[in-house]
């Protein structure tokens, strides 16, 4: 099947429900909201929601007001997914964090849905996108530096995820499944991209820090090395003139050794293409092999103490519909 998207309009219940209404859409679909209104009688708000591969992507036009999650409704975020803003009309600031995101046409704001958030926004219209936190790169304490800052959505990976981010919900029938697939990989890339470059920022470490500038460079050189079965540690310290020594000191502080972090990123570009429906075709085998593991039995062993079942029980699995 194709992506199908749904669409939701205050307008189209009582007058007097109509917040209600809202907040519970918003709850139900994206992540949970109290207070978007500007108190006016005849609250007008309408969201076009849809998936793209594992991707939940939303478009909502909203009034001027302000919008708040407490503790509590945080608490009720689903905890496996992480949210971006796209604003693609009016003005809105974000603050989550202690931070604040102040937004114009075109700008990401990076959210976390499990943290209580403050949203101020002129006549709007803006795209969330809710991912999979298994599918970021990123660790969660990258990610709680993140909250509340600001991409600018006008040169670099930036401008790149806010284009495709602002296209996707205009067109979220069209896809067929290996369009969605593939469409959903790309955005998760391209959000990647952005994300270094705001830890990059001096919103979140200071500029020029020389051994997460390094850092950053090593883990685009290693997924731009995955295809090769050789690669190995002492590789990647080779390639950026650096010890292996000095290297597994870089990593002392990730989620990860580097030989590990090899293995779960090629674990992980094996998950992706056994549920893309493009490579169905293609064999396990030759899939693990595409990613730099050429050995089937240690594939298998490696794959199932990752997702808990073997390469061939997960595609199975996938074949069936799923949603974020």
């Amino acid at each position: 099947m194709s992506a199908v998207s749904a669409v939701y309009q205050a307008h189209d219940v009582p007058v007097t429900s109509r917040v209600d209404y809202w907040e519970h859409i918003l709850e139900d679909v994206l992540v949970p909201l109290r207070g978007c209104h500007d108190g006016a009688e005849d609250f007008r708000a309408r969201l076009t929601a849809g998936d793209v591969g594992t991707v939940r992507v939303a478009e909502s036009t909203t009034p001027a007001g302000a919008c708040v999650r407490t503790s509590r409704l945080a608490n009720r975020s689903r905890p496996d997914l992480y949210e971006i803003d796209v604003l693609t009309s009016g003005q809105v600031v974000i603050e989550q964090a202690g931070r604040q995101a102040q937004l114009q046409a075109g700008d990401i704001a990076f959210v976390d849905p499990l943290r209580p958030a403050r949203y101020v926004s002129t006549l709007s219209k803006h795209v969330t996108v809710l991912v999979p936190r298994t599918m970021l790169a990123l660790h969660e304490d990258d990610l709680a530096r993140l909250a509340g800052v600001r991409v600018a959505g006008d040169r670099g990976s930036g401008a790149l995820l806010s284009s495709l981010a602002r296209q996707l919900p205009h067109h979220l029938d069209d896809y067929d499944p290996v369009e969605s697939v593939r469409l959903g990989t790309a955005l998760v890339d391209l959000l990647d991209a952005a994300m270094a470059t705001g830890l990059d920022g001096d919103q979140v470490l200071p500029v020029g820090t020389h051994q997460r500038v390094l850092l950053r460079q090593i883990y685009a050189f290693i997924d731009q090395h995955l295809g090769d079965p050789d690669l190995s540690p002492a590789g990647v310290a080779a390639a950026h003139h650096i010890s292996l020594r000095y290297l597994h000191k870089l990593f002392e502080t990730e989620r990860a050794t580097v030989a590990g972090w090899i293995r779960q990123r090629r674990l992980d570009r094996c998950r992706r293409d056994l549920l893309d429906p493009g490579h169905r075709a293609r064999p396990v085998g030759a899939i693990a092999a595409r990613w730099g593991l050429p050995n089937a039995a240690h594939f298998s062993r490696a794959f199932k103490a990752a997702y808990g079942m073997p390469p061939v029980e997960f595609r199975a699995a996938g074949d069936r519909p799923t949603r974020v």
